[in-house]
């Protein structure tokens, strides 16, 4: 078990180090020159050489790079080249809201989504199973953004219930957080529900087939205590692997709902300094996406070799 755990801790410091060349690689190749940016009407020949200078661009990409990464390892993204500012202290406040929504999705979704995938494993082929694969399929088929736009428009505005914007500060409440943030949450939980409700209904099923669901039928047990005490938890792998995929989309893959809804967290940062050219905010929020993404499957991997003990056996 181990070495299993080391193996996957080594492969996740890999594709950490290949996301890290990524990251530098894109924001290298952004359109437009970063000092121009800066200085915009400002910029003269001698401003823009010394600028340079300054930044570092006339060394060569690969020294910035490996500069850039030791830097960020002991924890020093550099200062924002829009405000001056630490990039850390930039980034903490928009990032404890991003994980605050997504930990308000998730602890709608995950629940919601095992449990109507239960339901529907035990209703197999019944109008609920059939009502359940539908809209789930209709909320797979359409895209976050416009799924935000159809709530802006007929719960936020023909009906007024919530704010349009989910405008918070460091200053709002617990519960004015959750009744602005509402929204945004309502779009994540309808986007990622369908991927786990249909992964554990497919998962139990799976194993429904097998000799021992049989045995327990022909002891009479009924339908949903075979599947919650006997079928479910063989089945705990794919789900534990599709629900960690998808909470690490909360993270990662809110930069849509929350440039929509105007959501003040590391999604939105991010598309704001892309659009000003700050460099070192739009590294550092692509490193914690991708660590946070990697970290969230290393973290699903061990889970479901915890679960299913087959997976633990040499091959």
């Amino acid at each position: 078990m181990l070495k299993l755990v080391l193996q996957r801790l080594g492969l996740g410091v890999l594709t950490l180090f290949a996301a890290s060349v990524l990251i530098f690689i894109g924001t290298e190749i952004l359109p437009g020159d970063l000092a121009s940016a800066i200085l915009q009407n400002s910029a003269t020949p001698e401003s823009l050489a010394k600028l340079r200078l300054d930044l570092g661009l006339d060394r060569p990409a690969i020294l910035r790079f490996f500069d850039w990464l030791f830097a960020a390892l002991h924890g020093d993204f550099g200062h924002s080249l829009a405000n001056g500012r630490d990039v850390l202290t930039e980034i903490a406040p928009r990032f404890a809201n991003t994980m605050f929504l997504a930990a308000y999705a998730a602890a709608v979704a995950v629940p919601l989504a095992i449990g109507l995938g239960l339901l529907a494993a035990i209703r197999q082929g019944g109008v609920f199973d059939r009502l359940v694969n539908l809209f789930t399929l209709m909320t797979i088929s359409v895209p976050e953004y416009f799924l935000a736009y159809l709530l802006i428009k007929y719960v936020a505005v023909d009906l007024g219930w919530f704010p349009s914007l989910a405008n918070v500060t460091p200053e709002t409440g617990f519960a004015d957080r959750l009744y602005y943030a509402f929204l945004p949450m309502l779009t994540l939980v309808l986007v990622i529900v369908a991927h786990m409700m249909r992964m554990t209904r497919a998962s139990v099923l799976s194993v429904m087939a097998s000799p021992y669901i049989e045995m327990a039928i022909l002891k009479g047990l009924t339908k949903s205590r075979i599947v919650v005490r006997h079928a479910l938890p063989n089945a705990l792998a794919p789900i534990i692997s599709v629900v960690a995929l998808n909470l690490a989309y909360l993270i990662v893959g809110v930069v849509v709902v929350e440039t929509v809804f105007v959501y003040p967290g590391l999604g939105q940062l991010m598309v704001d300094e892309v659009s000003k050219h700050d460099v070192p905010v739009v590294q550092a929020c692509g490193l914690i996406f991708a660590a946070t993404f990697i970290l969230l499957n290393m973290t699903a991997d061990i889970l479901a070799i915890l679960s299913n003990p087959r997976l633990r056996q040499p091959r």
